[in-house]
């Protein structure tokens, strides 16, 4: 595992969104992406360097992580609506290639198959983007005793659902369930790069450094690909803000 410190969260997003623009440089590229807070300056980045002429997405071909179920894809909350906005928008990707599970699919087992499917037909991810829960989850792959190989529907944890409820106006109106890839689909991606920012974060780094793996810990999955690159804060890294 390839670890990368940064000193702040701007770094952090800087660092990220280079090594992206390289994996997309003058190629067709199959990128898995994530959401949540911490992508969010690596997607400013990345826009920044395709205005500057330094990145390039007409070739590059997206899967994401995970959607909320049931969420309407125009919900200002939706994870589509999250990144057309934080990124599909500002650069030159063709959305039709960009693929975020439907969150009102009436149908989700055949959703999370159709998903399955339309990732092997890209040829499989490239480079995937990772974010971590404070808790280690993994895309929206929670604690527990076992978890799911292949993208399926999923309960959200109580401390998911507490920390992401504050994007919503209530508690109530946010959505208990998600659609997400599971740890074999992400597992099967060539390279993954993890971004974890903060202090919150660093008893999941802790978890993922002691090279053990349990499902108690999501994150702890990471060990068994050989191609992992995890860019921290000190934040995270030293477990102080």
């Amino acid at each position: 595992m390839n670890i990368i410190v940064c000193d702040n969260y701007s770094e952090l997003s800087k660092t990220a969104a280079g090594i992206v623009a390289e994996a997309i440089s003058g190629k067709k590229t199959c990128l898995g992406l994530a959401t949540g807070s911490t992508p969010e300056g690596m997607y400013d980045c990345l826009a920044e360097l395709y205005e500057s002429g330094k990145c390039d997405f007409s070739g590059v071909v997206t899967f994401n992580l995970d959607e909320y179920y049931p969420i309407s894809p125009d919900h200002p909350q939706s994870y589509r609506y999250y990144m057309n906005r934080r990124l599909f928008n500002r650069v030159n990707i063709n959305k039709s290639n960009t693929h975020i599970p439907f969150g009102l699919a009436p149908d989700p087992e055949l959703e999370c198959a159709e998903y399955e499917r339309q990732i092997a037909g890209a040829g499989g991810i490239d480079l995937q983007v990772l974010g971590v829960g404070a808790n280690g989850h993994i895309g929206f792959n929670e604690p527990g005793d076992e978890l799911m190989p292949l993208t399926h529907l999923t309960e959200l944890s109580k401390s998911t659902i507490k920390a992401n409820s504050r994007f919503f106006e209530t508690v109530d109106e946010m959505p208990k369930k998600a659609i997400t890839m599971g740890i074999k689909t992400i597992l099967t991606s060539r390279r993954i790069v993890v971004l974890v920012s903060g202090a919150v974060k660093h008893e999941a780094l802790k978890k993922l450094f002691e090279g053990k793996i349990t499902a108690s810990w999501p994150i702890t999955f990471l060990n068994l690909h050989n191609d992992v690159t995890l860019i921290c804060d000190r934040g995270a890294y030293n477990g102080t803000s």
